[in-house]
């Protein structure tokens, strides 16, 4: 992925203007041993423009994609399986022993499996044992870790955990290691492949003391990969919808008639399992940080404002009325991938990598017929409308008490594990060793064997410890192909975010009003409150912290569009 081009500098006046109040959000001076932000009215943080980031150096790639995109919001991609070279040929002699906090979902794997024996003699002898915990409840308790400073040596957060922390640029700045005199300038001796990771992974990796003073902004976190285009899609069980003579949904209306079609409550057949997060864009709520600019009216308009807001409400509260969701989506604890694959439930909102997971599943057995995602569709003939965020996926932050030789270390590590799709490196991290965690396929292609599919495939592991130089579509070629295709049927659909080049920590009355917001519509759209109360909570949510945060995020919006 090239370096990113110079920030305009109408993305700058944000940080220069005074007298923005809640904008910036008030702190001590960086060299202050503890610092103290108040983010209760919220803070933005620029993530453009800085002068202190690793110099990007291109790292070229090992093979050429067979599918050449646009990325990052449609990736490249490989249906084939290139002979992998090796990106790292200096391998430091390195010998500490860390624990890094990671979250995991399912059977957590042990320590002791050669695939991490493997990985720890491939990076140069570091030993990095992983502390796992439950990633249902790990944005959430991730909060009282870091307080206590009981995570270790480092911890990754993917980005959709911080909005669980009430102030976390104050945690960053206190809790977590200044990487900026270690990585600023020309590393790519040293660490190449972090050298060839993209400037604005690394600068989204920025944070600051104080947010009006760009002189108070730090690098803190080891990027994950930099992602873009749409992240999630409603998959449906093509097979089931075939042999029920369900035709391919192209509205909102369609997709409700083949709902109607398919369920059978009595019978314990249901749409859905859930539909909550994957259901507003389909009626056209894509808001950034749920804001949208209104020209008309010369305001920002929140989505619980627009009237789209109450069908999609109207269209949760039929899919219950109706008994068209499974009857226990209320309890939030359904496992949709399992249902889905029981041929319970026929549609369901996934990350696509489930897409390739499932296709997996079908090959060795444990499931039958395919699902693929539903085409972009929209209500009342309006056109579709997609939510992609040009974003890291996260971070692995290293504790301030480690000493600079200890961190160097670990970004020896880091350096290693950005080596992208085509390298020996990669093969290893991503599929464990030969032999034991997977096979070639007839066509070259890695295979997880089912000991890889429990140790590897599933588990975060340490691929996401830092970014990939570049992301790629790769595994299954049928799937990467039509994932491709995927991709770039979107593309006419995507909304962009008006507050790109900022990272925003919205103001707390806000986030609170947003919870029992949330619960509010659960409330309506599960049969506990009705339809008529809609007008209702729309207007408390917005006099509980809505219009104080609307003047909030003009402020941004005006500051990032000033000429």
């Amino acid at each position: 992925m090239p370096d990113s081009s110079p920030a305009p500098m109408r993305r700058r006046s944000l940080f220069k203007v005074a007298g923005l109040g809640a904008v910036g959000a008030a702190g001590l001076p960086f060299a202050a041993a503890c610092s103290d932000i108040d983010s209760n009215e919220g803070s933005a943080q620029q993530t453009e423009g800085f002068d202190f980031l690793p110099e990007h150096k291109e790292w070229p790639l090992p093979a050429e994609p067979d599918l050449v995109g646009e990325p990052p919001n449609h990736p490249s991609a490989f249906t084939s399986y290139p002979e992998p070279i090796e990106a790292v040929t200096e391998v430091p002699s390195n010998s500490g022993t860390y624990e890094i906090t990671v979250p995991f979902w399912g059977e957590a794997p042990s320590n002791d499996d050669p695939y991490f024996t493997a990985l720890r003699d491939a990076w140069g002898g570091t030993t990095v044992n992983l502390r796992q915990a439950d990633g249902n409840t790990y944005a959430d308790t991730s909060v009282q870790w870091l307080n206590a400073n009981e995570y270790g040596d480092g911890i990754l957060l993917f980005s959709w955990m911080l909005g669980s922390h009430t102030n976390f640029p104050e945690t960053v700045v206190n809790s977590f290691y200044d990487l900026t005199d270690i990585l600023k300038g020309d590393i790519s001796e040293r660490w190449p492949l972090l050298a060839g990771l993209p400037t604005q992974s690394w600068a989204q990796s920025v944070w600051s003391t104080d947010p009006t003073d760009p002189e108070t902004a730090r690098l803190y976190g080891i990027p994950s990969t930099f992602s873009g285009g749409p992240g999630n899609a409603l998959f449906t069980r093509v097979d089931l919808m075939e042999a029920a003579s369900i035709a391919m949904p192209t509205t909102v209306e369609e997709l409700l008639e083949a709902c109607r079609t398919w369920s059978d409550d009595a019978n314990g057949k249901w749409a859905f399992g859930s539909v909550d997060w994957i259901l507003p864009q389909l009626f056209g709520l894509v808001g950034d940080e749920g804001w949208n600019w209104d020209e008309a009216q010369g305001k920002l308009i929140h989505d619980c404002e627009k009237p789209e807001f109450t069908e999609m409400l109207e269209f949760r509260r039929t899919l219950w009325d109706e008994k068209l969701i499974h009857p226990d989506a209320p309890t939030g604890t359904l496992d949709n991938g399992a249902l889905q694959i029981a041929g319970t439930t026929l549609f369901s909102q996934e990350n696509p990598v489930r897409w390739y997971e499932y296709t997996s599943k079908v090959k060795d057995g444990s499931a039958t017929g395919a699902i693929v995602p539903v085409p972009p569709i929209a209500a009342k003939g309006r056109k579709p409308a997609l939510k992609a965020n040009t974003s890291v996926d996260g971070w692995t932050f290293l504790n301030k008490d480690l000493s600079k030789e200890q961190v160097e270390e670990l970004l020896d590590v880091a350096n290693w594990c950005s080596a992208p799709f085509g390298t020996k490196e990669y093969e290893l991290l991503e599929y464990g060793v030969e032999g034991d965690h997977f096979e070639y396929d007839a066509t070259g292609n890695p295979v997880h064997t089912e000991h890889g599919q429990k140790i590897v495939q599933a588990p975060v592991n340490l691929k996401q410890y830092s970014g990939k130089v570049q992301r790629f579509l790769t595994g299954l070629p049928e799937v990467v192909q039509a994932h491709f295709e995927f991709n770039a049927s979107c593309q006419e659909y995507i909304v962009p975010g008006i507050f790109s080049g900022v990272r925003i920590e919205a103001p707390a009355v806000f986030k609170s009003a947003n919870q029992v917001f949330n619960d509010q519509q659960n409330d309506i759209a599960f049969g506990r409150a009705e339809l008529s109360t809609i007008p209702d909570i729309v207007a408390t949510f917005m006099e509980n912290g809505g219009e104080e945060a609307r003047g909030f995020f003009t402020d941004v919006y005006k500051s990032l569009n000033e000429e």
